[in-house]
């Protein structure tokens, strides 16, 4: 068996991906929002690679069933009714309506997973729920690969920490599990920052720039580890939470 990280462009998911569980990692802030989402009812995220395509798929929808999010350069996309911060999709927000989300990474490598066996958004908010899928695909002798959306196609400090938090705990106590490099340093970072995920993403290029953008509050909201504890399944270009309504 084996649990690999790959970094950077949607190029990087493996070949082997139809074989493998596959966890789409962008920590800061797509795969968090996306966790957010789904736990305050909303229907599905549909995520998509452009803002001009959010606009040509919402015309399939009434206007009330649907909300356009995304973000470019950090910021809100003008017109749209949501950015790409964990904060604003509140149950008021996104309860019983189908978002469509484009951003500046997550989006485009959750997109670029179709076709593997199960794609799932890992996160900090939703980390012990997605542990559980990870442990048991690996007791049932099913790869996993674990894709870090990164930052412009660039490595980036905050998704690496949080696959190694997940490398670390799905493979405590199983033998038998082999690792690639990437997903050995990514436990070392892991456990050089432990539960201060703050002070990762204060590290980190990325956290840096939000912070001095106005966004430190996304910061301390996407540092809760297991707030949200759901499990977003990416499949038919779309992406539900596992659920009683929604089976793998």
């Amino acid at each position: 068996m084996r649990v690999d990280v790959f970094f950077g462009p949607p190029s990087a998911v493996p070949a082997e991906a139809p074989h493998r569980v596959v966890v789409v990692i962008d920590v800061l802030r797509a795969s968090t929002t996306i966790a957010v989402a789904l736990a305050n009812g909303a229907r599905t995220v549909i995520p998509l690679e452009s803002s001009d395509a959010v606009v040509t798929r919402a015309k399939a929808f009434e206007r009330a069933d649907v909300r356009m999010a995304g973000e470019r350069k950090m910021r809100p996309i003008p017109g749209f009714d949501l950015g790409n911060s964990p904060r604003e999709f509140t149950r008021d927000a996104v309860e019983g309506k189908t978002v469509l989300m484009t951003t500046s990474n997550g989006t485009h490598a959750i997109a670029a997973s179709q076709g593997a066996r199960d794609v799932i958004v890992g996160s900090y908010v939703n980390f012990s729920a997605v542990s559980t899928v990870l442990r048991a695909a690996l007791r049932g002798n099913t790869d996993i690969a674990i894709v870090c959306a990164g930052r412009e196609h660039q490595f980036a400090l905050e998704d690496a920490g949080c696959a190694g938090r997940y490398v670390y705990h799905v493979t405590k106590r199983m033998a038998n599990v082999d690792t690639n490099d990437a997903a050995q340093a990514c436990v070392l970072l892991d456990r050089k920052y432990a539960d201060n995920v703050l002070r990762l993403f204060d590290a980190s290029e990325h956290g840096r720039a939000l912070r001095a953008a106005g966004f430190g509050d996304d910061l301390i909201a996407c540092a809760e580890i297991d707030s949200y504890p759901i499990i977003p399944v990416y499949q038919d270009r779309q992406i539900t939470k596992l659920g009683p309504d929604r089976e793998r």
